[in-house]
């Protein structure tokens, strides 16, 4: 695939958070794939982050290994005394 590494890059990047790493990984895939590639892939990563969040908001339930590694954090901010969408 064309710009995959980038592609693979840029959207690890987006997972890490980190401001300087997203930074670099902008800056080689528009290399790669231009100022229109690069817009096209941010809105497939927003759409993405849209869909988890719609499933989030409409009670889908949370996959085991998210439920795991966000434990500790869910119970500090008291998420799970909020409704979960079932009644």
């Amino acid at each position: 695939m064309p710009a995959g590494g980038q592609l693979a890059a840029f959207a690890e990047a987006l997972v890490d958070g980190a401001a300087d790493v997203i930074a670099e990984a902008i800056r080689n895939l528009r290399a790669a794939v231009g100022d229109d590639g690069w817009v096209d892939a941010a809105g497939v990563a927003a759409t993405f982050n849209g869909i988890d969040r719609l499933a989030d908001a409409t009670g889908i339930p949370l996959e085991e290994m998210k439920a795991e590694a966000s434990a500790d954090f869910r119970g500090a901010i008291g998420i799970e005394a909020f409704a979960d969408g079932r009644g």
